[in-house]
C-alpha cells in the first residue's frame, strides 16, 4: 500500500503524507492533500480489502470443493454478479453504489441456484463427498457463468454507447470507483464475514487433510462444507460488486500463497496475496500509460494468465 499511496507519477513524501493524514495541508503542494485523500489512498485501501476478500474466497472454494479451478471465476458468481450490474443500469439506469447493488444481487441468486442445483443426490452429503460436489458445483457454475455472459453481452448491443462504455470498464475490473464510502460498506462487509470464517478455521484444516480423518475427529463434515462455500460466495460477491470481476485473483491466490509456505491450505496467506496483487495491480495500471490509467482488470489478466501457466507446469512436474 505504501507504495501505491508514495510512488508513481505524483510522489508523496513520508512527512508529507503523514501531514495530509493528520488534516494538514503541504504548504508547497496544495493539491496534495486531494490526491492523497481522494485517489491514492482510497485505491489503496479498497484495492487491498477486495484482494483480500477474492483471495480468502477462492482459497476456501479450492479448499472444500477440492478442485484448483474453483473459484469465483469459473463457477459463474463473478459472471452473475457482472450481470446484475449491468442489468440494473440497462433497465434502471444505476451507476456508482447502484450498480454495486446490482452486482450483489446477480452474484447472490447465482450462488442459490447453484447451491440447489448441486446439493441433489446422494454425492452431495458426507464424508469424502468434497471430490464430487466440487465436481458438480463447478460444472453447474460454468453453465450459469456461459448464461449469464450471453445474457450480458445481449445486454451490453442494446446499451447507448455512452453506457455500454463505462459498463465495460466496470466489466473488467476497475478501482476508479473508489471512494471513502465505498471502503466502508467493504469493510463493514469483511468485519462481518471473516470472524464467521475464522471461527470455522479449525474445521477447514481438518478437512483439508482429509474429510474421512474430519468426521472421525467430531467435525459436521456436511455443515461445515456449505457454510464455508456460503462465506466464500458472500465474500466474492461483495469484492465484485464494488470492484467489478478482478480476473485471476481468487483463481491464483490460494496456489500462490501454498508455493510459498511450501504446501497446505493457508487462508491467511492466500488473503494477503490476494490484497498485495491488487494494490500493485492498480500501481501498475495508475502509472503504465502516461496520462491515462488502465482497468486493474487488465493488469491483473497479464499477470495471471502466466502464473496459472506456471502453476500447472509445477504440479505435472510434482506429478511426474
Amino acid at each position: 500500500m505504501a507504495v501505491r499511496v508514495l510512488l508513481g507519477t505524483y510522489t508523496v513524501t513520508i512527512p508529507d503524507f503523514l501531514t495530509i493524514l493528520g488534516g494538514g495541508t503541504v504548504d508547497a503542494a496544495p493539491a496534495a492533500s486531494f490526491i492523497v485523500m481522494e485517489d491514492k489512498l482510497p485505491h489503496a485501501v479498497l484495492g487491498a480489502l477486495a484482494g483480500l476478500a477474492f483471495g480468502t474466497a477462492g482459497a476456501v472454494f479450492q479448499l472444500l470443493l477440492r478442485n484448483p479451478l474453483a473459484s469465483p471465476d469459473v463457477i459463474g458468481i463473478s459472471a452473475s454478479a457482472s450481470l446484475g450490474a449491468i442489468a440494473s443500469a440497462a433497465f434502471f439506469g444505476a451507476a456508482g453504489l447502484g450498480l454495486a447493488a446490482g452486482g450483489l444481487i446477480g452474484a447472490g441468486l447465482a450462488a442459490v441456484a447453484v447451491f440447489l442445483l448441486s446439493v441433489s443426490g446422494r454425492a452431495a452429503s458426507g464424508p469424502g463427498a468434497g471430490e464430487a460436489v466440487g465436481g458438480r458445483f463447478i460444472l453447474t457454475g460454468l453453465g450459469i457463468s456461459v448464461l449469464a455472459i450471453a445474457v450480458t453481452n445481449y445486454l451490453l448491443s442494446r446499451m447507448s454507447v455512452y453506457q455500454a462504455a463505462d459498463a465495460a470498464i466496470w466489466l473488467t475490473g476497475s478501482l476508479g470507483a473508489s471512494s471513502w464510502q465505498r471502503i466502508g460498506l467493504t469493510g463493514a462487509a469483511l468485519i462481518a464475514l471473516l470472524p464467521l470464517l475464522a471461527l470455522l478455521s479449525r474445521p477447514l484444516h481438518a478437512m483439508a487433510v482429509g474429510e474421512e480423518l474430519a468426521a472421525g475427529l467430531g467435525v459436521p463434515v456436511t455443515a461445515v462444507r456449505w457454510l464455508g462455500i456460503g462465506l466464500a460466495t458472500a465474500l466474492a460477491a461483495v469484492a465484485v460488486s464494488m470492484t467489478g470481476p478482478i480476473a485471476f485473483v481468487a483463481f491464483v491466490s490460494g496456489p500462490v500463497a501454498r508455493r510459498l509456505v511450501g504446501g497446505g491450505h493457508t487462508l491467511v496467506g492466500s488473503a494477503l496475496v490476494g490484497a498485495i496483487l491488487v494494490v500493485l495491480a492498480d500501481f501498475t495500471a495508475a502509472n503504465l500509460i502516461p496520462g491515462g490509467r488502465l482497468p486493474v482488470g487488465v493488469i491483473t489478466g497479464l499477470i495471471g494468465a502466466p502464473v496459472l501457466l506456471w502453476l500447472v507446469a509445477g504440479e505435472h512436474k510434482e506429478r511426474t
